[in-house]
């Protein structure tokens, strides 16, 4: 037990480092246990810095050496720790202290970067909408680049005052601020000095009115997707805290505004960022995300751009609703015109009404060159004056930057093709020359056609916006899959929702307009769906205000769709069934979500088995949970145990069956009636009992069990995975849980 009577006395001792000794130092993420004896998680903020302090070092300096403090944010919700500038000596030191837990060098993460809510089924003044008044009254704190203050879809048109448990800060002026936007901090590498987060790279004000931007009339970039823009939420109030910059986020930024939003009272936090897979105990987005779902917080992140390899997946904590990256069902069509008479169709934002109709030298340099040139490298590109220039996706080189460097060395037009791994994934950029994307399979008929004749010719044609893809939503190749890394026996992503060719607000021009404050751009990524999911989780909050986080998590993955819009499964970027490592539960349908019928639901400390079934020791589980932990009294369940609304089991073929339960709460009808249905994997034996739940009144939980067994010959076909599902279907409702098996052989 640790007091903080045993504390020094700061006063004494300068915890300071001359600057001279900066550069041997690192910023540290010290974890340490929590004092106990009359200190509760409420307790004082002064008083817990205090024990923070007492395990830096204790360095007496002269009174004319310049300094600067060791500490650089002492945390007091979501962690019990701090982050300091330390060298691994002191660290060292540090771990002799009684109290001491761990400490890790700090990540830098990246982030993962209109017409979309009326594919949602999002419409004024009609259903979910109406229902939740468009989001009124809930708080979304969006961690990002910061934001355009002034800009139209940040208007407080319409949006009442923020509710009173608001506790927050808005460092712009009281012109920019309203009850639109809320709440602005910036956390940079410690400067919290009330700096505004002025967003001078584009991302954080895109994610922010994608989640809750309001109604902006007559929005388009280059005229293409011309409409009403808005985010999901248009009356929900906003709350950026700036935690990332051109060189990327610093998790001491991420822990303190996350640390912050506690205090402020936001509802939902949305994090368009993210590592690679780290166990939890080491994953500060998952360590933090767990403090706020103890406050009541719903966390929505994306899932990661690294797919579409298999366990790409990021941000895979069972609390957090992990959001993939679909297609909408609308195409900016720009289409490769060759001297064959052939055309591709492809994407482009950029749609000039200048470039001649006739046909120009195609060149595609790939094959007689190195990479670099291939795929449009600075640089790179030569003799390519007046000629359409082929570029591959790929490179680590931006798509937009390969027309740069066209552009540069005097190309009249790029048709960028993608490489396999892309399949037929097409994304409208704002290019900076004519220009059309087009699929692999395009672009392995447009080489053949450069290699069948001397003289290759091609220009582009552009036709504007279409609207009407039935094969929407498509899983873009970009977005991460699982099984995950961390927890395999979750299934993440959980849910995919719309995150290519997205419009929303930007700072800046990225056209000629002359429109000086409606700005927008279309961009792609995870990070543009994870928005709209933290968006419709403030529109289910609104909704449903006694729901917990895991409540809506729930409601928004077994109402979820997994087929398109002419009926048939879901496809990949390879046109073909996406599997459930790709779509997990499927495509949010936010007004099926708003009236789920049954919800899975978990509370905070339902995790601790969970943790001791990782296998993980009791200081690491302390590292999550903020409190002593014993497994050996606690007990441990395997993964797939956890209350989640999906399942996802490696099976051995040889070995036992995999018994579990699992247990759903109305919130539907009072009285109501739900029957099996079941749809087993291949190779798989399901039984189920009950097969019936009958309740009668609302808030009433009732439990199933749920047996897997293998089959004769499971996993020696060829066959490694499979899926299905089960379904508890009313007269109301169907409640869907998915289910994806993995045979160990």
């Amino acid at each position: 037990m640790f007091y903080l009577s045993l504390a020094v006395d700061i006063e004494k001792v300068a915890v300071l480092e001359p600057l001279d000794d900066a550069d041997s130092m690192q910023t540290y993420i010290v974890m340490i246990e929590r004092p106990t004896s009359n200190f509760g998680p409420q307790s004082d903020h002064e008083d817990l810095e205090r024990w923070y302090q007492s395990f830096l070092p204790q360095t007496i300096v002269n009174s004319n050496q310049l300094v600067k403090p060791r500490m650089i944010y002492a945390y007091h919700n979501v962690v019990t720790g701090f982050a300091a500038k330390l060298t691994a000596e002191e660290v060292e030191e540090m771990e002799k202290k009684d109290g001491f837990i761990t400490a890790h060098p700090e990540r830098n993460l990246q982030l993962h970067t209109t017409h979309s809510p009326n594919f949602l089924g999002l419409q004024q003044g009609v259903g979910l909408w109406k229902g939740s008044n468009y989001g009124e009254g809930v708080i979304i704190g969006v961690l990002d680049t910061g934001i355009t203050p002034g800009h139209p879809s940040f208007s407080d048109k319409g949006v009442p005052p923020p509710p009173a448990k608001w506790k927050g800060k808005c460092d712009f002026n009281a012109t920019f601020c309203n009850n639109k936007l809320i709440g602005a901090r910036s956390f940079q590498g410690g400067k919290t000095t009330g700096a505004p987060p002025v967003d001078i790279i584009g991302h954080g004000t895109h994610t922010s009115s994608t989640a809750a931007g309001n109604f902006v009339k007559g929005a388009s970039v280059f005229g293409m997707a011309n409409g009403t823009a808005s985010g999901m939420a248009p009356y929900a109030h906003l709350a950026m805290y700036q935690v990332c910059n051109e060189q990327g986020c610093d998790e001491s930024d991420i822990l303190a505004a996350m640390d912050t939003a506690v205090d402020d009272g936001v509802d939902v936090l949305s994090i368009s960022l993210g590592g690679g897979s780290a166990t939890f105990y080491w994953d500060y987005i998952a360590i933090g995300s767990y403090g706020a779902i103890q406050n009541g917080i719903f966390v929505s992140c994306s899932a990661g751009n690294d797919g579409p390899d298999y366990s790409s997946v990021t941000n895979e904590a069972p609390w957090i609703l992990t959001v993939g990256a679909s297609t909408i069902d609308r195409h900016i069509i720009a289409t490769a015109k060759l001297g064959n008479g052939q055309e591709y169709d492809g994407e482009s934002v950029f749609q000039p009404k200048d470039l001649d109709s006739k046909l120009y030298p195609l060149v595609y340099a790939g094959p007689h060159s190195k990479d670099s040139t291939a795929f449009c490298d600075v640089g790179s590109l030569t003799d390519v004056e007046g000629k359409v220039v082929v570029c591959e996706v790929g490179g680590d080189i931006a798509r937009i930057a390969k027309g740069i460097e066209v552009k540069r060395a005097g190309g009249v037009a790029m048709i960028l093709v993608n490489q396999d791994f892309g399949g037929y994934t097409t994304i409208a950029d704002a290019h900076v020359l004519p220009a059309t994307h087009v699929s692999y399979a395009a672009g392995v008929s447009i080489k053949t056609y450069i290699n069948s004749t001397s003289t290759p010719t091609a220009t582009i044609l552009f036709k504007g916006t279409v609207i009407g893809d039935q094969l929407a939503p498509k899983v873009s190749f970009f977005s991460s899959r699982g099984p995950s890394m961390a927890t395999p026996g979750i299934l993440k992503p959980d849910i995919i929702g719309p995150g290519v060719s997205i419009l929303a607000a930007w700072p800046f021009l990225v056209d000629n307009s002359t429109q000086s404050k409606a700005t927008f751009d279309i961009i792609s990524g995870t990070s543009m769906s994870c928005p709209h999911l933290s968006g419709i989780a403030a529109l289910l909050k609104s909704s449903h205000p006694d729901w917990s986080p895991a409540a809506i998590k729930s409601a928004i993955m077994t109402t979820a769709e997994v087929e398109n819009l002419a009926g048939s499964p879901i496809v990949d970027e390879t046109l073909y069934a996406a599997n459930l490592f790709a779509i997990g539960a499927g495509h949010v349908n936010p007004s099926k979500a708003n009236d789920p019928g049954l919800i899975y639901d978990t509370q905070p400390e339902d995790y601790i088995p969970y943790f001791c079934g990782l296998n993980y020791t009791d200081q690491q589980i302390q590292i999550i949970t903020q409190q002593k932990v014993k497994c050996s009294e606690v007990g441990a369940i395997p993964e797939a145990q956890l209350n989640y609304p999906t399942f996802s089991l490696f099976i051995d073929p040889a070995g036992k069956p995999q018994n579990y339960t699992r247990t759903v709460t109305n919130v539907g009808p009072a009285k109501s009636t739900y029957e099996l249905a079941v749809v087993s994997p291949h190779k798989i034996d399901i039984r189920v009992q009950p097969e019936k739940l009958t309740f009668t009144e609302v808030g009433q939980k009732m439990t199933y069990h749920v047996v897997f067994t293998a089959q004769n010959g499971a996993g020696k076909d060829g066959i490694t995975m499979s899926q299905g599902y089960l379904s508890w279907v009313s007269d109301q409702h169907a409640v869907r849980s998915q289910i994806s098996v993995v045979f160990d052989t």
